[in-house]
């Protein structure tokens, strides 16, 4: 009789983490997994999010969002690097739930991952073919960069002068073309709605293009994976620097005073509008801007000494990325008021304070622009890789086909997971909107940090005597404290999100009992 909670024997684990004979090559070493790290994390957000938060609830306190943001990726953070070193096989959370919760715990938040990482590399590369095209100025034709359920409305011509009588809130015409949100388009009556040109998408072929390449890179070799990420984060890293240590001689001390919003300030009635609430409110909106470094236990089994180097990179990255996020979010603030990143505000924020405030350094701002299109790569670079490497220790589990884990004969990657990925990836960038995803990429994220704090205590109390070459220091306070902050994100999520991360999760189960408890190893 089938057992669902059936965990997987800790000498079967340490055996498969050190029997890699003909299993994937460990070429990584600790330099490599801290810039995996960065490479993952220092997307856009950076640059997006820092501005969204000073405006709407933080100021140029926003520096203190990012220091408690951080502290709440920490907890989950070293848990991680506690497993990981433990445990230094693909898999990530998954596996480290097969050993302390059980098989269907285990299926639960490998499919949760699926949210993580092949939604999250399919929503950022819908945005880094927008980021594309904002760079080339409109050059790729719409049709050619959005998806089929997407559709531009536009104005022009003497109609724009018609429509803007009838609609004078619908301003803000470029070249003498207005272009419409579905909403307004919607408000027009038929006579007006018959003068705006409506243009469907046919495919995001930039988004297909960015997986494709990515895609057969990761194939070629984790090593020469790890290479170009590692230039890609350099180059995104030298643009930080050079904005901030540029950016540092044009502070204006008066944009830092008063430091946090005070209270009563208009547009800022809500508790975590101002004051401490309000850095409370900005680390909630930069905190996955934190997102990523979750990535780096995914590449366990690949790394030369993971019992040293694995939480090296888990916490050097998120280390480094928190000095820089603070320095960059200290730097910005100084140069523009926060209140200008309320209407100067997105991927515009940066541009908008180098060109209106540092004069000579106008080239910087196409640098950050650079930057952002590089960051969005290394992003979609290492959630292809970490999706893949839970596919193959699922499938080396026998819970889904074994094509999943099959290893290229040269190269010893697997590929036809990478391919079977880039399909599934694919399809969705190229023929879903990115809004789809929404938050979802978020849920599989903070679900996996909350089971793996969990897995942490569990396992503390089921066997206390294992070797741990990293321990979580003050257990059970930081995985508690891990438990309720990533918890308390979780429940701060739309409720549409929730709504389809439930759907998601009830599909995920019928599959495991359709498929998954049948074809079990560890139940024949």
């Amino acid at each position: 009789m089938s057992n669902i909670w059936i965990k997987k024997p800790l000498n079967l684990l340490l055996n498969e983490s050190e029997g890699e004979k003909g299993g994937l090559k460990r070429t990584l070493g600790a330099t490599n997994l801290v810039l995996l790290g960065i490479g993952a994390i220092i997307g856009a957000g950076l640059f997006v999010r820092t501005a969204a938060a000073s405006a709407e609830a933080a100021g140029p306190a926003v520096t203190l969002s990012f220091v408690v943001a951080a502290i709440g990726c920490a907890f989950a953070g070293l848990c991680y690097a506690e497993f990981a070193s433990m445990f230094p096989i693909a898999g990530s959370a998954y596996t480290y739930a097969y050993v302390t919760m059980g098989e269907l715990v285990a299926w639960i938040i490998g499919w949760a991952l699926i949210m993580e990482y092949a939604l999250g590399a399919a929503t950022v590369s819908i945005a880094w073919s927008e980021y594309l095209n904002n760079l080339l100025g409109g050059a790729i034709p719409y049709e050619w960069c959005h998806s089929p359920f997407e559709t531009l409305y536009t104005v022009s011509g003497e109609a724009l002068a018609t429509v803007t009588a009838a609609f004078p809130d619908f301003k803000g015409a470029k070249d003498g073309i207005l272009v419409l949100s579905e909403s307004q388009y919607e408000q027009l009556p038929s006579n007006l709605a018959a003068l705006v040109t409506a243009q469907d998408g046919i495919i995001n072929a930039p988004a297909l293009i960015i997986l494709l390449a990515l895609t057969m890179l990761l194939i070629k070799g984790t090593q020469e994976s790890a290479i170009v990420n590692g230039i890609i984060v350099f180059i995104k890293v030298a643009i930080v620097l050079v904005f901030i240590a540029v950016g540092w001689a044009y502070i204006k001390p008066e944009n830092h005073v008063p430091y946090m919003i005070p209270e009563g300030t208009p547009g800022h009635e809500g508790f975590f509008e101002w004051g401490w609430g309000g850095v409370l409110g900005g680390a909630a909106i930069v905190f996955f801007a934190f997102i990523g470094f979750d990535a780096v236990s995914t590449a366990a089994q690949e790394a030369k000494n993971p019992k040293k180097d694995m939480p090296v990179g888990i916490l050097g990255s998120l280390a480094v990325c928190t000095v820089l996020y603070v320095l960059f979010s200290y730097v910005l603030t100084g140069v523009a008021n926060y209140t200008e990143f309320q209407t100067a505000g997105k991927e515009a924020s940066v541009a908008y304070a180098i060109n209106t405030y540092m004069t000579g350094w106008e080239w910087l701002g196409t640098g950050v622009s650079i930057a952002i299109l590089a960051g969005f790569s290394s992003v979609i670079l290492v959630m292809l890789m970490g999706q893949s490497r839970v596919f193959y220790s699922m499938s080396n589990d026998g819970l889904i086909p074994k094509a999943f884990a099959d290893l290229h004969p040269k190269y010893r990657t697997p590929y036809k997971s990478n391919w079977i990925l880039f399909l599934f990836v694919g399809a969705f960038a190229a023929f879903v909107p990115g809004s789809v995803a929404g938050d979802l990429t978020s849920f599989g994220t903070l679900f996996a940090f909350v089971l793996v704090c969990l897995a942490v205590l569990l396992l503390r109390k089921s066997n206390p005597d294992l070797e741990r070459p990293f321990r979580t220091p003050l257990v059970p306070i930081v995985p508690i404290l891990g438990i309720l902050v990533c918890g308390l994100m979780i429940v701060s999520l739309d409720i549409n999100t929730l709504q389809v991360a439930g759907f998601w999760m009830i599909a995920g189960i019928i599959i495991y009992f359709a498929y998954g408890l049948k074809n079990s190893k560890l139940q024949k």
